[in-house]
């Protein structure tokens, strides 16, 4: 099976990755009437609740994804805050495989960078989504950009997605795909 990268959070062994703070997730301590759960964290010396929406079609996509790629979360959340989210999002632990942390990502320059090499598989079966493109800097030909999502009900990004995820299940290398569709570019052996 392959892996794909979510940013937080998914990755493709096939590994997919995604992110999942406004790539799967909306989160914020605004009280907030349209959340779909609320967890509590504590920072900053007091506890805080915070509300969190999914994307729409967020638990499908989850779950269509998961049957055909190994599901990793990679997050530059902390994991105090992250580890709540994805249990909520994944609460039997069927389709979420992995999760990797902030503590797993380089701090360079004021943002966080996720090294796709920390997987420990070849970089020929990887892709990461996620709405910072700026995380996937050090393996660009392996990432999928995905529009940021705070609250519009009608967002159709994961759903629209999802046919070019199916073109890449049998892919020998996913990283020209990926360059061609999302880059602009074809990549060169």
């Amino acid at each position: 099976m392959s892996a794909f990268l979510l940013r937080l959070l998914f990755f493709l062994r096939w590994f997919n990755h995604f992110s999942y703070a406004e790539t799967l997730v909306h989160s914020t301590l605004d009280h907030c009437d349209i959340s779909d759960f609320s967890i509590q964290v504590f920072f900053n010396m007091k506890d805080h609740t915070v509300h969190v929406t999914q994307r729409p079609y967020l638990k499908m996509f989850l779950e269509k994804v998961a049957q055909m790629f190994e599901l990793v979360i990679f997050t530059a959340s902390q994991r105090i805050y992250a580890e709540q989210i994805i249990d909520r999002l994944d609460p039997d632990g069927k389709l979420i495989s992995q999760r990797i942390y902030r503590e797993s990502c380089i701090f360079s320059d004021g943002s966080y960078t996720k090294d796709l090499t920390i997987l420990g598989v070849h970089l020929a079966k990887v892709a990461i989504i996620d709405n910072t493109p700026q995380v996937f800097q050090l393996q660009v030909d392996n990432g999928i950009p995905i529009k940021s999502w705070f609250d519009d009900p009608a967002d159709q990004e994961l759903v629209e997605l999802l046919p070019f995820l199916e073109t890449l299940v049998d892919a020998e290398d996913v990283r020209p795909l990926i360059s061609k569709t999302f880059h602009g570019k074809v990549q060169q052996d």
